[in-house]
């Protein structure tokens, strides 16, 4: 079979997403998630969303037909294909987490896991708020300045060692000056 184009893959996805009750997962619904994952396990999304939907299924007794230790396998395997394909993303290792402190009784292995997602989450975040920040001090409007100001306050007190939010911040600051949103600084 030929690797799916990513349009493919996404409408694929969306076709199995809206072949059954989200809330009552249907055995179409599942085969279709399943399909999608054997034509291209890197599909993290979709091998993420079936593992969650026979989570559900699990949740709600409807299964079909494996005993709970095969379907935890299975989704335990869905999982850990998740986390390797999304090169270990935080929302991976959150799920991977979270299935292995309720279902496999690790609790120590999902706070592992936890505290990795978080890092890669925080690290996220930094560059998120640093890219908001550039984009603001570019637009040079009272109000952008003010966001920047207000958001670079607390992206100061959550990543007080980042170069790039402290450099940010100068410009923002000298720039604020300018407009007359604070006052200069003596020193």
């Amino acid at each position: 079979m030929a690797h799916l184009g990513l349009e493919e893959l996404v409408l694929k996805f969306q076709i199995a997403r809206q072949s059954g009750d989200i809330a009552r997962p249907s055995e179409a619904q599942i085969r279709l998630h399943r399909e999608l994952a054997e034509a291209c396990p890197a599909f993290t999304q979709n091998t993420l969303f079936l593992a969650w939907l026979l989570q559900r299924r699990l949740w709600t007794a409807e299964d079909d037909g494996k005993g709970p230790e095969e379907a935890f396998a299975e989704i335990q395997r869905l999982l850990e294909q998740a986390v390797l394909g999304s090169y270990r993303s935080a929302p991976a290792l959150v799920e991977l987490g979270f299935f292995l402190d309720t279902y496999r009784n690790s609790p120590h292995e999902a706070a592992k896991l936890y505290e990795e997602s978080a890092a890669k989450a925080s690290e996220t975040l930094k560059d998120a708020w640093w890219g908001l920040i550039r984009y603001w001090n570019a637009e040079r409007t009272r109000e952008t300045l003010t966001k920047a100001l207000q958001l670079g306050e607390l992206a100061e007190n959550l990543f007080p060692d980042s170069q790039e939010i402290i450099e940010e911040m100068t410009t923002t600051r000298r720039y604020a000056v300018e407009a007359g949103l604070i006052e200069p600084t003596r020193g």
